[in-house]
């Protein structure tokens, strides 16, 4: 039974295992020919040992399991942190520029409908000019048709709508 417990030799390991072995290296190889119950007690010691011993390793590997784990929910917990913080600085780096983009908007919004209200005014303008324009041609018009009409060499001849009807005999 003694064969099955490792000795410090067999075992590689990152911590003093001095500590553990040392009641299993006290302990003598058992006796098997004296009829005393010594040597039962010695192999009862050692069975005993040998369970505390795999115990103690087992305990040894949750503890090295837990600091492990420790360790590594603190760098989980790191990483979330610095993630939430860019998180952060990126929340508030696009509230600014959601404000710098709003404060264009409405700057381009105020000059577009300015443009728009300018624009109506002179399509406005443009008709009523328009507008007068095309009286002025006619005016022109009609003012060259009368002295075109008034130099008219048969401008003496009665026109019939000038003349009296003729009476009606009856």
């Amino acid at each position: 039974m003694l064969s099955t417990v490792p000795t410090m030799e067999s075992l590689e390991c990152d911590w003093d295992c001095s500590q553990l072995f040392s009641t299993i290296q006290s302990v003598g190889p058992a006796r098997s020919g004296s009829a005393s119950s010594e040597p039962n007690q010695t192999h009862s010691n050692s069975g005993l040992d040998e369970s505390n011993l795999k115990l103690s390793i087992i305990e040894e590997r949750k503890r090295r399991r837990m600091m492990s784990n420790r360790e590594s929910a603190r760098r989980s917990r790191m990483r979330k942190q610095k993630h939430l913080e860019n998180l952060r600085n990126l929340v508030n780096r696009l509230r600014v520029e959601n404000r710098e983009l709003t404060s264009r908007l409405r700057f381009l919004l105020y000059h577009c409908h300015r443009v728009r209200t300018d624009n109506d005014s002179l399509r406005s303008e443009y008709t009523v000019l328009r507008q007068k324009l095309s009286d002025i041609q006619q005016i022109l018009l009609f003012k060259q048709l009368q002295q075109f009409s008034s130099t008219w060499p048969y401008n003496n001849v009665p026109v019939m709508s000038e003349q009296t009807p003729p009476p009606l005999i009856i």
